[in-house]
C-alpha cells in the first residue's frame, strides 16, 4: 500500500509542470514596483499642488490607491493585475482593497445590505481587528518601557 502511495506521489511529482520562479518574481517586482510608483507619483501630486507635507500627503494617497485598486477590482481588471503579478499586486494598499471589494462582488445578486455590504469586510476584517489588537499591546510596551503615550 505504501509503496503504491510514493508510486502516485512520485508521478505526480514528474507530470507536474514546473513553475517559472525567476519569471513570477520579476513579474511581482515589476507590478508591485509599477503599482507602488503610480502611489509616489499621488503622493507628489498631494505635495505640490495641495502644498501637503509628505506625511500629510500619506493618508489622502492612500485613499485614492484604495479607491483605484477598488475601482479596478469592480471593474474587473485588478485580478488580471494580480494573475500576472502575484504578491506584487496583493501586498500594496491596492490589494488590500481587492480583498474588500472581490468577496463583495461575488454576492451582490443578494443586494446591498445582505449582498455587497455583509461581505465587504469578510477578508479585511480580521486583518482590521488583529492590526488594531497588536497596535494596543506595542502602544502597551511602549509606554511601560519609555512612559511616553
Amino acid at each position: 500500500m505504501d509503496s503504491e502511495k510514493k508510486q502516485y506521489q512520485e508521478l505526480t511529482q514528474r507530470m507536474m509542470p514546473k513553475r517559472p520562479i525567476l519569471r513570477n518574481v520579476l513579474w511581482a517586482f515589476f507590478v508591485g514596483g509599477i503599482i507602488s510608483e503610480v502611489g509616489q507619483c499621488v503622493q507628489w501630486f498631494f505635495m505640490h499642488q495641495a502644498h501637503l507635507s509628505a506625511k500629510a500627503a500619506g493618508a489622502p494617497t492612500s485613499v485614492v490607491m484604495i479607491g483605484v485598486g477598488a475601482l479596478l477590482t469592480g471593474l474587473g481588471w485588478y485580478d488580471r493585475v494580480v494573475k500576472r503579478g502575484g504578491m506584487g499586486g496583493s501586498l500594496p494598499i491596492t490589494g488590500f482593497a481587492n480583498a474588500m471589494v472581490a468577496p463583495a462582488m461575488e454576492y451582490k445578486t443578494e443586494g446591498l445590505v445582505m449582498g455587497i455590504g455583509a461581505r465587504l469586510f469578510t477578508v479585511a476584517g480580521p486583518v482590521l481587528v488583529y492590526g488594531m489588537a497588536a497596535a494596543f499591546v506595542v502602544s502597551g510596551i511602549r509606554y511601560l518601557i519609555t512612559g511616553v503615550a
